[in-house]
């Protein structure tokens, strides 16, 4: 069953707001122009902070009213003590970061529950379309020419699973991403490498909530 679009939020965002409970404290990290954040205060009454690392972006948050800080994943997670917020998010960055595992571990460090989307660059069609024109593809997973894009990690659904394993994480919830903007939700085992059928082959993204085992 796909879990609906709200308030015209990006699919995967709308996915991770169904799993925030209401009046929990909320790190949204990569929180763009906060409009996820924006929905989980109005709607949920949430207690949201945001760090971003585009200035433009800090401030059209701060313009929507949200308490958000210019950050860098890949550096500024460290200043924050362990278990101090209910929930962490991190939305469409982890590809984008220098150390993936290290800002995972405090992900996972920071929060009692972590939310991560990311694109799947297992994807049938990254892998047709490198495979017929011999080039890195432009779909939407990949919507930059090799040299400028910022996503420097190009892992599929099954590699994060195993990194998440490395870390010492288990899989709360995992939710398939699919060409519609429609999540389904689906048991980890789902997304191994070689089967056929599966998200890590058929979906162009995920959602996971996880927490430390």
């Amino acid at each position: 069953m796909s879990a609906p679009q709200l308030q015209g939020l990006r699919p995967d965002l709308a996915a991770i707001a169904a799993m925030i409970r209401p009046g929990t404290r909320v790190l949204d990290i990569g929180c763009g122009d906060g409009a996820l954040l924006e929905h989980l205060v109005r709607t949920k009454g949430v207690d949201g902070r945001g760090i971003e690392l585009s200035q433009q972006n800090v401030n059209a948050c701060v313009a929507r009213g949200l308490s958000v800080m210019q950050g860098d994943a890949d550096t500024d997670l460290s200043e924050y003590p362990s278990g101090a917020f209910d929930a962490v998010i991190l939305s469409n960055t982890i590809q984008a970061t220098e150390r993936p595992r290290l800002v995972l571990e405090h992900l996972l460090r920071i929060g009692r529950r972590t939310a991560v989307s990311l694109p799947n660059f297992g994807y049938w069609k990254v892998r047709l379309a490198l495979l017929a024109t011999g080039h890195m593809p432009r779909t939407r997973n990949l919507d930059y020419s090799w040299f400028d894009t910022p996503n420097i990690h190009l892992c599929t659904l099954s590699d994060f699973l195993d990194l998440t394993r490395l870390c010492h994480a288990s899989v709360v919830e995992a939710h398939a991403l699919n060409e519609k903007g429609e999540t389904r939700a689906m048991r980890p085992g789902t997304f191994k490498a070689g089967r056929l059928g599966g998200p890590n082959l058929l979906a162009p993204g995920a959602i996971f909530l996880l927490k430390k085992a």
